[in-house]
Order: structure tokens, then C-alpha cells, then sequence
């Protein structure tokens, strides 16, 4: 019995087509048009700036052919359902502008965690004040501002949102999607999860995003994935209080990555990052870049930008040095994938199969099954 359920693994594993076999960009997110969220819309080139030239010069020179570019929706469009503002799409197509000879392909990203903020209120994104329609009819207008542009890797309509209440973010979602395509029919659109787009836990929150109709079939499904205790990127505890060791973010990835394979669905990670205070970090991440590599996902590490400072998990360089993260990232530019996981070691001695349900880890190991049926499965005994 355990012989077939291996092999029936295995059988799983090579069924991927050849074409699903090409590399993939791995890239950065370089932030700036999303600061002070809280000063809306604010003052461009003060309060907020979008990256330099030669901040996407420095990661160009390195070799990365990706980039997201983060923005506020308050600051594109003033008002919900207004004209999308001059100055903020110029400095958008300015960054395409110069991205483009360079090959370099580029993620407009909204950050809004699924909100519009007016005045001091932000608003649930579906509700009567900021409604669906009218976040489905600014990315209509994005997309025609666009439409021109060759090298925009993808949309991502909306990055982490979260606590949506009775305005659920599927049916968000889709609005936006069908809305899209009556007139950007070859652009990839992002779909971050729900509950912050949380990897380790997308089946919990986000399971539903499968049903997503897309008529052009090009959706691409963001994760976040973060390594710290509370998964939020904060990394307030040490290496150790975290509870962390060197395949924390494999473990952590894995619902995601068994997710797609069992829906057959494209992902992405938009975010990921470690701190520059522990050098187990550094190893954690190798790891986590490697098993992602190996599957064929790429994703855009979180972050860069002239305005981080101190920002631990900044990889904007020093003056005169590269941050140390760095030396880990130049081994992934773009994916190389392997049907024979170099992780297999971490998958449990047993193993519990049904069709159509998504498998998920139990932490530290032990049984893969449904979450629904997990507490009644024991695990094996310790021998």
C-alpha cells in the first residue's frame, strides 16, 4: 500500500507539461509610491515618490528582469469613479519608459489591503461608498492607459486584502476580471489571497479563488510568505524566538505551492524577506527560493527603495556595499525547474490522498491531510 501511494505521488509530480517547464523571473519590489499611506493623496516627490532611474538601474546591473511598483489607489484616482490623476500615471509610464530597452518587465501593484481611504475613513472596498463597480472601473482605466505598453508583466489588482466582512473578496475579484477583459485581453492578472494573502494558510482563507473565471485563462495566484513568528514580516522576535530553523519557509510555502498543483493553477509570491540581523535567516531563504526554483514559481522579493533607511529587510544597497541578503538573491534571477524536489526528505512517512481537496502540513511535520479531517488523523508514533 505504501508503494502505491509513492508512486502514485511520483506519477503526480511528472505529469507537468514541458511547456509549464520554462523559467521564470524572479524579481523585486521597489517601493516608495506606497509611504506614508496615512497622508492621502499627499505630495508626490515629497510625502511619496516613485523609484528612481537609478534605483532600477542598481537591480537591472545585478541582472533582475522583473520589478513590481507598489501604489496607493488614492493617489491614482483622487476620488472613487474620478479621472485617473496626470502626474502619478506619468511616473508610472516613466518607469515603464525606462525599463523597457532594458527587458526589464514590470507588476503594477495596488496596495490597498482592500480599501480606499477618504479623509480619515478607510472604506471596505464593495461597500456602498467605495463599491465594486468603482474598483473595477479604475483598472478598466488602467489597462486602456496601458494598452500601448509591452513589457507590464501583469496587474496586480490588489495586494493582501484582508477582513473584507459581507463584501467577500471573490466576488470582488471577479467583477474586476470580467471588467478587465472587455479591453485587455493578454495581460496577466495577480490575484493576492485573502487574510494578507497568507501561503501557510491559503486553503483556510482563499481556497474559493479557485473558482475565478478568467475567458482568457491568464490568472496568475499571489502569495505572501513570511518566516517570522506571526507570519508578518515584522520580525520583532529573534531567529530563535521565532521558532525558526532553515526549512521554516519550505514548510511554509508548501500548502501554496500543493494548492496550485492540485487546481492546476500559476502562483506567484509577491513578498518575501528576511532580516540582515542573523545570518540563519540568510540560509532559510536559500532554502525557500530553491524549493520555489525547483517548482517553477517565481516571486518578487520584499524590498527596495531610497526611502527603506534602516529597514532591515531592505535590499537597497549602502553606499558603498551590497546588503547581505543579496548574496542569496543573485542565485535565483529566474527559475530552474526540477521534477525531483530536493525536498522530498521533508514530506511525512505517511500520506493521505482523496480527490479534489487540497493538502495541507501539520506543523513540524507529521501527516499531510484536509484541514477538515485533520484532527481525525493521529500521526504516526514516534519509534
Amino acid at each position: 500500500m505504501r508503494l502505491f501511494v509513492i508512486l502514485l505521488f511520483i506519477g503526480f509530480s511528472i505529469s507537468k507539461s514541458p511547456a509549464q517547464l520554462a523559467g521564470k523571473p524572479f524579481g523585486i519590489n521597489i517601493c516608495g509610491a506606497e509611504f506614508e499611506e496615512k497622508i492621502i493623496p499627499g505630495i508626490l516627490n515629497k510625502d511619496y515618490a516613485y523609484p528612481s532611474e537609478s534605483d532600477i538601474e542598481y537591480f537591472y546591473q545585478q541582472g533582475f528582469q522583473l520589478m513590481t511598483i507598489p501604489f496607493k489607489w488614492e493617489r491614482l484616482q483622487n476620488s472613487p469613479g474620478g479621472e485617473l490623476d496626470r502626474d502619478n500615471l506619468n511616473e508610472i509610464r516613466r518607469i515603464l519608459d525606462y525599463c523597457a530597452p532594458r527587458n526589464i518587465k514590470v507588476i503594477l501593484s495596488m496596495h490597498n489591503f482592500g480599501r480606499y481611504r477618504i479623509d480619515t475613513t478607510e472604506y471596505i472596498v464593495g461597500c456602498p461608498r467605495v463599491t465594486r463597480k468603482q474598483f473595477s472601473e479604475f483598472w478598466v482605466k488602467m489597462a486602456n492607459e496601458f494598452i500601448d505598453i509591452k513589457n507590464i508583466y501583469g496587474f496586480q489588482i490588489m495586494c493582501e486584502p484582508h477582513d473584507m466582512g459581507i463584501y467577500d473578496w471573490f466576488t470582488t475579484a471577479q467583477e474586476a476580471i470580467r471588467a478587465i477583459r472587455e479591453v485587455d485581453k493578454k495581460n496577466i492578472i495577480l490575484i493576492s489571497g485573502d487574510n494578507y494573502a497568507n501561503a501557510e494558510k491559503w486553503r483556510q482563507y482563499s481556497d474559493v479563488l479557485k473558482n475565478l473565471v478568467d475567458p482568457f485563462d491568464n490568472l496568475v495566484y499571489d502569495a505572501h510568505c513570511y518566516f517570522d513568528k506571526n507570519y508578518s514580516g515584522r520580525y520583532k522576535e529573534s531567529y530563535d524566538s521565532s521558532g525558526s530553523d532553515e526549512y521554516t519557509g519550505v514548510v511554509r510555502i508548501m500548502p501554496f505551492v500543493r494548492w496550485l498543483k492540485d487546481h492546476n493553477k500559476r502562483g506567484f509570491i509577491g513578498e518575501y524577506g528576511v532580516p540582515d540581523n542573523d545570518l540563519r535567516w540568510f540560509k532559510l531563504m536559500d532554502n525557500f527560493l530553491k524549493y520555489l526554483s525547483e517548482n517553477n514559481i517565481n516571486g518578487c522579493y520584499w524590498a527596495a527603495g531610497s526611502r527603506w533607511n534602516k529597514y532591515p529587510l531592505s535590499v537597497q544597497p549602502f553606499v558603498q556595499a551590497e546588503r547581505p541578503q543579496m548574496e542569496v538573491l543573485l542565485q535565483y534571477k529566474w527559475t530552474q525547474p526540477n521534477l525531483n524536489s530536493s525536498f522530498n526528505f521533508l514530506l511525512p512517512e505517511t500520506y493521505l490522498f482523496l480527490p479534489n481537496l487540497t493538502l495541507v502540513p501539520i506543523s513540524k511535520g507529521g501527516v499531510f491531510a484536509p484541514a477538515s479531517i485533520e484532527k481525525k488523523i493521529k500521526p504516526p508514533k514516534n519509534k
